[in-house]
């Protein structure tokens, strides 16, 4: 059974991603999909990163934990709201930490804001991103508009049958990339 990561990259007072990052972690375990694990940027408190990890001389536990956590993944799945047509620096921070960790990474993109466009402008500067760090991104996305009137503080969808049928088609090319790169070794 594949191993996944979601990083849920919101860090803001009164986040709403968390809901989507909840979601996806029940629907991976509920189906059988894969063993899954939330990395909240809020929890890690990251400061400011100065250099990739590799080059740093004495990088914090935490560091390493995170970057051991993405490592060890078989695919990642990215929860990010969308900041003015960007995403978070929290988010950028991570991604820029690391590099050999990304590598041919499947990495899949939920994003989620509270207006109506579900945060589909943020999608292709974070694929920019990710591609120049050498990660696979999934071509199918999760993006979620008007969040708050979509699910609820715990994760709830409003309406689970048309959420768990488009969380399919997501998580099922997420998979796809994972089968194909391990084929692939």
């Amino acid at each position: 059974m594949p191993h996944v990561a979601i990083i849920l990259s919101s860090i803001r007072k009164g986040r709403n991603s968390h809901r989507i990052a909840l979601y996806l972690k029940k629907y991976l375990e509920e189906n059988n999909l894969s063993s899954v694990e939330i990395l909240d940027l809020l929890e890690y408190k990251f400061p400011l990163f100065e250099e990739r990890l590799k080059f740093l001389p004495s990088p914090t536990s935490a560091v390493l934990d995170f970057a051991g956590k993405i490592k060890a993944a078989d695919g990642v799945i990215i929860v990010t709201p969308e900041y003015n047509g960007g995403y978070p620096a929290s988010l950028k921070n991570i991604i820029d930490l690391l590099y050999d960790e990304w590598y041919r990474k499947p990495v899949a993109i939920s994003t989620v804001s509270d207006g109506p466009f579900g945060g589909n402008q943020v999608i292709i500067a974070l694929q920019f991103v990710l591609w120049k760090m050498r990660a696979w991104t999934v071509s199918v996305m999760f993006p979620v508009a008007h969040v708050q009137e979509s699910f609820d503080k715990n994760g709830n969808p409003l309406d689970r049958a048309a959420t768990d049928k488009r969380a399919r088609r997501f998580v099922d090319e997420l998979f796809w990339c994972i089968e194909a790169k391990n084929r692939m070794i």
